[in-house]
């Protein structure tokens, strides 16, 4: 097999190495499979007998045509290709296959190309992330906006009023902590090997460090205006568990086939974020409708009540099972929402 590496679409085969990479994340491919697409790959276009691949693959192994079959079926998996429609692999009938993509040897592409190629990637997906984690903060804050405004108010405060601040307060919140996750997250891109433990940690961090900065100057600024500070709201614990499941979830997402929609890519992460959102308040921590329940304690005369969605869940106030259900609903939101995001900014890159 040749040595160097070759571009193709959003695919980077890196023969040396043996790492076939989509937009920087390595795609798994068995040895076998690897070596067939490096011989469809070295070819640019010819076409090549299934006899080379039983010489060159197999290596004499004596196997039926229905293992090349399975293999061309599965390399057309990988890549996200249609045999009906083929943008990589197209059948000779009875003769053999062909590599139709336009291929690029990376030995002769400059190093600065590639490197802007990944900084392209960073921030379009960086970005992206962000978005998302605003469409998140959008529907959250729209959910406990209503729940808010369904309580009685005082004299000359509209119900609209309450709605808009939890609103825009929830999306500000949401907005900072997907900027840390999501830039973690596409930090790991621009690293040699992306690798899942590199991308679950980048979030991790991002959140982390962001959750941390943003309990550190709200517990300030309450202490400073107010003389007294909710100690146990939301933090860096809280904002690391789910930076890591968004990008535990975004990694499962990536490996899911392409030719789905990017709303049924994305219900891994959705999954995932519902379970560490009701983890986090089940081991005693916060997220944001649990701060605001404490911030309502510990300002008895402020109008902000979340009462009502602890009746819907028959709890007198906002109670265990109200702290649960919002966690899970937060971390879903969260995760599903900024993993779309990213998928959705990734595929527009590639088309």
């Amino acid at each position: 097999m040749d040595s160097g590496s070759f571009r193709f679409g959003s695919f980077t085969l890196d023969v040396d190495s043996r790492l076939l990479r989509q937009d920087g994340v390595v795609v798994d491919v068995t040895s076998r499979y690897f070596d067939a697409l490096v011989l469809l790959v070295r070819e640019g276009g010819g076409l090549v007998l299934k006899d080379q691949f039983m010489d060159k693959v197999w290596r004499g192994v004596p196997v039926t045509d229905e293992a090349l079959t399975q293999c061309i079926r599965t390399l057309r998996r990988t890549l996200g290709d249609d045999a009906a429609r083929p943008r990589f692999i197209e059948t000779v009938p009875k003769h053999g296959y062909r590599f139709v993509a336009h291929v690029e040897h990376g030995d002769g592409l400059p190093p600065l190309a590639v490197a802007n190629s990944d900084v392209r990637v960073f921030w379009a997906t960086a970005g992206a992330g962000v978005v998302g984690g605003g469409i998140a903060g959008l529907i959250g804050g729209l959910f406990y906006g209503f729940a808010g405004a369904s309580q009685p108010l005082a004299p000359g405060m509209a119900a609209a009023s309450i709605v808009l601040v939890l609103t825009a307060l929830t999306v500000l919140v949401a907005l900072i902590g997907a900027a840390g996750v999501s830039v973690g997250i596409a930090s790991a891109g621009l690293m040699k090997e992306r690798t899942a433990i590199s991308v679950i940690a980048g979030g991790a961090a991002g959140g982390f460090l962001v959750g941390g900065i943003v309990k550190l100057l709200g517990l300030d600024a309450f202490q400073l205006i107010l003389g007294q500070s909710p100690s146990g709201i939301t933090g860096a614990l809280e904002g690391g568990a789910l930076g890591a499941a968004v990008g535990c979830g975004l990694w499962l997402c990536e490996r899911s086939p392409p030719q789905l929609s990017v709303f049924r890519r994305a219900l891994p992460a959705a999954a995932i974020g519902t379970l560490t959102g009701a983890s986090i308040v089940a081991a005693g921590g916060q997220l944001l409708g649990g701060s605001l329940s404490l911030l309502a304690q510990l300002l008895p005369q402020s109008r902000l009540r979340l009462d009502h969605i602890g009746a819907v869940f028959g709890e007198d106030g906002f109670g265990y099972l109200s702290h649960i259900v919002t966690g899970a609903l937060e971390g879903m939101l969260f995760a599903a929402c900024i993993t779309a995001a990213m998928l959705l900014a990734k595929r527009q890159l590639t088309e």
